[in-house]
């Protein structure tokens, strides 16, 4: 008998209704074989393990005849980037392509010989309906599977989705004994501890967006690795909460999983999520996305949630500006390359010399353009000539024409014949959105938080004081001012940190100028970085700083560099800083004062514990912030996520750590050492790759691994002493790295480390003396337990040696008395000479002899008496018994 011809499969992360229409079609097809693509819900893994495929026509893709089969039947799906698994059957000619679905049409539907399709809630319904029409017979087992995928896919009847022909096909398999008590049981979902603290975090960050009237709801949660089940919390956040649209996003690894829920007619989730290469229908859908982060994908969502409303507001009142572009004769290269640089999808291109706009030239069409070898060529052989252009005074119907119905990514705004500036697709989702800050100017919604309570709350009088001022002097000068970066980070940390750094949308140094003249100060200005800093004395005479930066926009000549600057807008001096905790602000000149901004979800990742890059280029562009990532993780007990991690290993793999200058570098390593823990720092920089990076041989070995807790306890050993001599961190850890390696290795890495050059000589002399004075130490050791040896001795061996290389004896001995001697020498013998010997009487003139001898004697015994304290006692009481002995000089 020949092998079936008809192959039968469903789309890609199968649920219960793709299962069970694969299992009702087979009655359908004649002899087939079933291809199941695999799925992430845990209760269809354990039902398909235990199945007998064979029974059902289940085979695995390597026993497929691809060459033979001459029929494909897809179920519950339609689009061909869900599935992929059947690609080579898509488009051949001589294979039949059947559809049996019930989701609405979409561009991405592969073209079918022959469709069935019905607006069902469940696209079982559908086929059960036809084998009822046919007189075709089911099993009581074969009844329970195809009821399971009805009652999985309308909710258990429950979603608005549902249709009479669902009952009816229920009905039908109710009477052919289906077991709605093993379906119960099926499709319920068990809550792990990892489901509860997922929908702790989706709840708290429910936010609500307004479409056209309707509430849509955007919830996220970030996790370390896959979550299975992931849909069962939309439809447990759908009961609890009754919203009408959600969407759920959880990052889970390198993916991002989407799943959606609808109540009413006019949200399509189906639609939405097909934006994102997933699909369903119009009630509930799911997408997986790789390569993308949780905001991108946030982004597509209300791309796709855009409808035209929001009357009232004026272009004016929502464009981007200055406006970022280049002028006619501008290669295609050079247009790459700027748009990489600041991260636009779309520029503007000018005619030579003016402002008017003859075009628009769009990021991708550049990038391909270079692919093939045109980067030499013009812009104008390229660029968009038909371009529409907007005045200030067009509304928010009007720009949502322009982009959503033209497809124009970006909208010129002018005056005349002169562009002033820009409204972006972006820049409309923000606005339907409700979210702050999308352009200089624009008033801050109501419903972002206020920080003013908290910031009352949690700074001294003093530092709040000097940030009213701010306020004020933004409002007397209408300078739209913001408090920025690591201040607010450790605001909402609730962590001290009086570092004040402000971020003006207009002309910083106006701001500066009239916070020093308040203050009594002056400024100092950086031109070229846009940035001044306010130097004045605090009340308590005290010197004190305030960093106050020109909104600004930074991109890299090359990777490694030091950053380019041109002015921007509040949300594009955010975009360009390393990670969402750092990229948030506070406004001060709003009402009331401190409205939030936080357009990257620097909040949540605050809550999630996690350090995430704001863009894939991240760490090729600026390669110290892998190491600032490591700081940051280690001192507040944060996690890096796993797609950062990704970018920062990658970032390694292509080398960019030696672009790095070794002025940087120290300047990084240095930072580290003066972290709280620098031995974490370093040992989570060596998991990931970064001290190999450097240099191959500052890779830890186990032992080194070992030996940098015992190094930080002995650093905090010393800082418990309250001794005057401190020692210098990076220089001690320093020794720790290199421990084991030879001179020129050490000499190699202390140069690769940028460390400073004036000290190289010094430092590399302790480290050689270092590798005998373990061993010097442990003979003197047992001189002294022989009487063979004094205290002086000792301390002669270690008076040479640089406090940090001590330290390091202390850690790297493993000999407990030998960690002792050296603790006692560091807080009592170190700096004081010890009594005096024979040395300092021959200094003297006495000759040796039995004088000598007794002298000496009487002056050590005077010392234990008490009758002298000091060397200085010491060396008088000797001069005394020489003069009453007579003894000859």
């Amino acid at each position: 008998m020949s092998a079936p011809t008809t192959l039968v499969t469903s789309h890609a992360n199968a649920d219960f209704d793709a299962f069970a229409a694969m299992l009702a079609v087979r009655h359908l097809c004649g002899p087939c074989m079933l291809l199941f693509p695999g799925t992430q819900e845990r209760g269809l893994q354990k039902l398909f393990a235990e199945l007998d495929k064979a029974a059902y026509g289940f085979v695995e893709s390597a026993a497929v005849p691809w060459n033979a089969v001459e029929r494909l039947v897809l179920v519950d799906t339609r689009q061909r980037s869900r599935i992929r698994h059947v690609d080579s059957l898509l488009d051949r000619d001589g294979v039949h392509r059947t559809a049996w679905d019930h989701h609405p049409d979409s561009r991405d539907d592969v073209p079918v010989d022959e469709l069935h399709k019905a607006t069902v809630g469940a696209v079982t319904s559908l086929l059960v309906g036809r084998l009822r029409e046919e007189g075709i017979d089911v099993t009581p087992e074969e009844a329970t599977l195809l009821g399971l995928g009805i009652y999985s896919d309308t909710g258990s009847f429950t979603y608005s989705s549902t249709t009479e022909e669902d009952f009816a096909a229920a009905s039908w398999l109710l009477a052919r004994k289906m077991d709605v008590n093993r379906i119960s049981d099926m499709v319920s979902h068990e809550m792990t501890s990892l489901h509860v603290q997922a929908l702790n975090s989706l709840l708290e960050s429910a936010t609500t967006y307004t479409f056209g009237g309707v509430p849509v709801v955007l919830a996220e949660a970030s996790m370390d690795h896959y979550l299975g089940d992931f849909a069962c919390l939309a439809h447990r956040i759908m009961e609890m909460e009754k919203f009408s649209v959600l969407f759920t996003l959880g990052l889970m690894g390198d993916r991002v999983q989407v799943v959606a829920r609808s109540r009413i007619e006019s949200v399509n989730v189906g639609d939405v999520c097909a934006a994102l290469g997933g699909g369903g229908h119009a009630y509930a859908a799911s997408a997986t996305v790789r390569e993308q982060t949780l905001p991108q994908v946030r982004e597509t969502i209300l791309q796709r949630l855009l409808e035209v409303c929001g009357q009232g507001r004026t272009a004016r009142s929502c464009m981007n500006a200055p406006v970022l572009g280049l002028e006619t004769g501008a290669t295609m290269g050079e247009a790459d390359e700027f748009m990489l640089h600041f991260g636009l999808k779309a520029i503007p291109v000018f005619a030579r010399g003016e402002r008017r706009c003859i075009g628009l030239l769009d990021a991708q069409t550049a990038s391909r353009a270079c692919v093939h070898g045109l980067h030499s060529l013009p812009v104008d052989e390229y660029m968009t000539r038909k371009v529409i252009q907007l005045s200030p005074e067009s509304t928010l119907r009007d720009l949502t024409w322009v982009i959503v119905r033209e497809r124009q990514r970006l909208v010129p705004i002018v005056e005349g014949e002169d562009v002033v500036g820009v409204v972006t697709r972006t820049d409309l989702i923000n606005i339907f959105a409700g979210e702050p800050g999308i352009a200089a100017g624009q008033d801050v919604q109501a419903k972002n938080r206020s920080m003013g309570k908290i910031l009352r709350e949690r700074l001294p009088d003093y530092t709040y004081g000097l940030i009213r001022l701010a306020a004020a002097l933004g409002k007397r000068l209408r300078l739209p001012v913001y408090l920025v970066g690591g201040f607010v980070r450790d605001l909402l940390l609730d962590r001290p940190n009086h570092d004040i750094d402000l971020v003006v949308e207009g002309n910083g140094i106006v701001l500066a100028e009239a916070l020093a003249k308040e203050l009594g100060g002056r400024v100092r200005a950086h031109e070229k970085f846009m940035t001044s800093v306010v130097i004045f004395n605090n009340p308590e005479g005290k010197e004190e700083r305030i960093d106050v930066a020109t909104a600004r926009l930074e991109f890299y000549e090359s990777p490694g560099a030091l950053p380019t600057v041109e002015l921007s807008s509040i949300r594009m001096d955010l975009a360009r800083r390393d990670f969402s905790i750092n990229a948030l602000a506070l406004r001060l000149d709003s009402v009331p004062m401190g409205e939030m901004v936080d357009f990257f979800g620097g909040q949540r990742d605050l809550k999630d514990r996690a350090i995430r890059a704001l863009n894939s280029l991240s760490f090729v562009e600026d390669p110290t912030r892998c190491i600032r990532a490591v700081r940051f993780e280690q001192r507040y007990k944060l996690r890096i996520t796993a797609g950062t991690e990704k970018l920062i290993r990658n970032a390694l793999s292509l080398k960019m750590l030696d672009r790095i200058s070794g002025d940087r570098l120290f300047h990084e390593y240095r930072l580290v050492c003066e972290e709280s823990d620098p031995a974490s720092c370093l040992l989570r920089m060596d998991e990931l790759g970064m001290l190999a990076a450097i240099s191959p041989s500052l890779a830890l070995t186990p032992s080194r691994k070992e030996l940098l807790p015992k190094v930080m306890e002995v650093f905090r050993w010393h800082g418990m002493t309250y001794l005057e001599e401190t020692p210098c961190s990076w220089v001690l850890f320093y020794y720790a790295l290199n421990v084991g390696l030879s001179q020129m290795d050490a000499a190699l890495n202390y140069t690769r480390m940028g460390l400073p050059e004036a000290r190289k000589g010094a430092i590399l002399r302790d480290r050689a003396r270092l590798r005998m004075l373990v061993r010097r130490m442990q003979k003197w050791q047992a001189d002294m337990d022989a009487g063979k040896s004094r205290i002086s001795e000792g301390c002669a061996l270690l008076d040479p040696m640089g406090l940090e290389t001590l330290l390091l004896v202390m850690a790297v001995g493993g000999d407990p008395m030998l960690h002792r001697n050296v603790s006692r020498y560091l807080t009592k013998l170190r700096g004081m000479r010890p009594d005096i010997d024979g040395e300092d009487l021959l200094a003297m003139g006495l000759p040796a002899g039995p004088i000598f001898r007794t002298i000496l004697q009487e002056t050590l015994k005077a010392k234990r008496d008490g009758t002298v304290t000091t060397r200085e006692g010491q060396l008088q009481f000797a001069e005394h018994l020489v003069r009453e002995l007579g003894a000859p000089v």
